[in-house]
């Protein structure tokens, strides 16, 4: 399967940050954090670190002489994150391949990423170098998304993008979406020697943080307005305002709320 992890560059970032971060990610990262922030961490690095919203939380619930860095593997994600954080934070940044980790053995207490592992092209790949560089006890805490059948905005947003591209449908929404079995991530752990494995799917339900801005973003704040331009002969403010629409038919008669589920997994290097 196709994936799009290299491709949150140019204005990307912020409509992501602005109109998709409070939205979907925000309340998953509150939870993160705070699952994080159980044990002590001397240090940590967070993966797929993105614009930063579990990173600000991260270091917001950890004791300040914690060492957070903070990676991604697109750059111009970074620098939106950075601007959360001041002098004061005891925090890095680096530009950082999950699946080639650049670091010692035993490197980090605690590994977190949020909804960034179902991008990584060989995921048990990136489950090894993240046991690699824990010390033994440390732990790595993660979130993917379940499917798309749970998270209904999606298959708004994907069926948006079909319905401009009938006979070839924009593709970046089934691949966000389609680690969603617990079964399938635990196999893949398990095949890259974790042995030591919970999780638990969380499931909300989330009231709409400005319905047009959330729709703008569903279409500008990831790749797939690279996709629609790619294609060409459709302007992606018409997707975003179709986007609109069918957001509101889907979830208007519920208040503007939508279910959302996402699974959290703690996996202990032992």
């Amino acid at each position: 399967m196709s994936t799009n992890s290299a491709g949150f560059v140019g204005n990307i970032p912020s409509h992501y940050d602005a109109g998709l971060g409070p939205n979907i990610f925000t309340d998953y990262a509150d939870r993160l954090a705070a699952r994080c922030a159980e044990e002590p961490v001397a240090k940590a690095i967070e993966l797929a670190a993105g614009t930063g919203i579990l990173s600000r939380k991260l270091c917001d619930v950890l004791p300040s002489e914690t060492q957070v860095l903070i990676s991604d593997l697109n750059a111009p994600m970074l620098e939106v994150a950075k601007a959360k954080f001041t002098a004061a934070d005891s925090v890095e940044f680096a530009v950082v391949n999950a699946m080639d980790l650049p670091f010692e053995d035993g490197a980090f207490d605690l590994i977190t990423c949020q909804f960034g592992v179902m991008f990584f092209p060989d995921k048990p790949a990136s489950f090894h170098e993240a046991a690699r560089v824990l010390r033994p006890g440390g732990r790595y805490v993660f979130n993917v998304w379940s499917p798309m059948s749970e998270n209904p905005f999606s298959q708004v947003a994907h069926d948006v993008g079909a319905y401009f591209f009938p006979q070839d449908p924009p593709g970046f929404y089934k691949v966000t979406f389609h680690y969603g079995d617990p079964e399938a991530v635990r196999a893949d752990l398990s095949a890259a020697g974790w042995t030591d494995i919970q999780h638990e799917t969380i499931r909300l339900t989330k009231t709409i943080v400005n319905p047009e801005a959330f729709a703008h973003a569903l279409v500008f704040g990831n790749p797939l307005v690279d996709e629609i331009r790619e294609r060409g002969g459709v302007d992606p403010t018409d997707v975003a305002a179709r986007m609109f629409s069918e957001l509101k038919r889907a979830f208007a008669p519920q208040g503007m709320t939508m279910p959302l589920s996402a699974t959290t997994f703690v996996c202990r290097k032992t």
